[in-house]
């Protein structure tokens, strides 16, 4: 795999990754969601008028653009296990942003992670 490839795969993950952080922060701003049928609609339209909601989904679809450049020029047994990066981006960026834990447990996987990506780049 070529660093453009590789290129086009990274940034396709990071928009995936900065999609979740931007609809969890949406979310937050909403609160917990409890849907009935009586309350669907005004729910909806509550997180359809958050930005952090609107730039996640827009991140989302850029994100499949992205990564289908990328994923044209490689196989998807390489390209698709790379989406686990987004799980490393996502643990970092949910303790930096929006506070939440990371425990060692938490480390020790995204370690693990790491091994398993590096080693199937490398394949």
């Amino acid at each position: 795999m070529n660093i453009a490839t590789f290129g086009f795969l990274f940034v396709g993950i990071c928009l995936n990754a900065l999609a979740q952080l931007l609809l969890k922060a949406g979310t937050n701003a909403v609160g917990a969601i409890h849907l009935t049928p009586d309350n669907w609609f005004d729910i909806g339209l509550k997180l359809a008028t958050q930005l952090p909601i609107l730039g996640g989904l827009s991140c989302y679809v850029i994100s499949v653009l992205v990564w289908i450049i990328g994923l044209s020029r490689v196989d998807v047994t390489i390209a698709y296990p790379l989406l686990s990066l987004g799980y490393i981006i996502n643990a970092f960026g949910a303790w930096y942003f929006l506070n939440e834990p990371v425990s060692a447990q938490r480390l020790l996987a995204i370690g693990i992670i790491i091994v398993g990506v590096a080693l199937l780049t490398r394949s």
